[in-house]
């Protein structure tokens, strides 16, 4: 993977270069798309014009920029960002962490869990929390990471019985989120959990008979059972804050009748 500049050392333009070409998006398409010209596109691009507020924020729509990095395109731009950033656990965000404690709760006895840019784990409900029973404990202190916990040779690792093919699957989308937001610290954190050993390819991490999945299953044993899940992502729609753009909501569904029946037994 590439590295790429820090958005603190450049002007807007470079910036909004670098954008336009890691969307692989021509001048002229990008001034079609903004109702612009290839030319003005061009002269932002190279500093010869400054772009308005206006047109850094529709540029950034069009490239579909992530909502931190249209904050740090204003700055470089020489305008005061637009989106706030609220701490989760401030008070103006307390509906929506009464509706997302709702959302997985709801979703009991199956597992689901939140999470924010860096995968570090702001929810989850009891279902997640049966999967890591016994899990080391150094794994679980503040700040959980989904990753760290998923992948590491003392985390749930062990316990995943397809863990090459599902390790390749974490990986990949971590880089795609590395390619859509640029963040060094999520960079940090997949050369880490890439680094984790991999055991020898196990026997069992293929089932006896085949089934049909109709996608990657997460597939982990648990108190001598194998339960199979489908992950399922959802984010939020059209977020006007930073923190709840980069919120993820995770759910894992029964990806057969068995762990159906199994994670059934479990309620009260």
């Amino acid at each position: 993977m590439t590295t790429h500049p820090s958005t603190t050392d450049q002007g807007v333009g470079p910036l909004l270069r670098a954008w336009r070409e890691q969307r692989r998006v021509s001048q002229l398409e990008l001034a079609l798309r903004a109702d612009s010209s290839a030319r003005h596109i061009s002269f932002i691009e190279t500093g010869r014009s400054r772009p308005s507020e206006e047109m850094v924020l529709r540029l950034a729509e069009h490239l579909d920029v992530p909502m931190r990095e249209r904050n740090a395109l204003l700055l470089a731009a020489g305008y005061a960002p637009r989106y706030p950033e609220t701490p989760l656990g401030d008070p103006a965000l307390g509906a929506l962490r009464e509706g997302i404690e709702r959302l997985i709760g709801g979703y009991e006895p199956y597992p689901a869990l939140v999470v924010d840019a860096l995968y570090n784990v702001v929810a989850a409900n009891r279902g997640i929390m049966t999967l890591i029973d016994g899990v080391c404990e150094t794994l679980l202190e503040p700040p959980l990471n989904a990753m760290r916990l998923a992948l590491h040779p003392r985390g749930l690792a062990p316990h995943i019985r397809n863990l090459r093919a599902w390790r390749g699957h974490l990986l990949e989308q971590m880089e795609r989120q590395i390619a859509l937001h640029r963040s060094e610290p999520l960079r940090a954190l997949y050369e880490e959990v890439a680094a984790y050993p991999v055991p020898d390819a196990d026997p069992a991490e293929e089932p006896s008979e085949p089934v049909p999945y109709f996608a990657l299953p997460l597939r982990i044993e648990h108190e001598g059972r194998t339960l199979s899940f489908i992950s399922s992502i959802s984010t939020f729609n059209t977020p006007m804050d930073v923190t709840v753009a980069e919120l993820a909501i995770e759910t894992l569904l029964p990806a057969d009748p068995a762990t159906v029946k199994y994670l059934q037994s479990l309620l009260p």
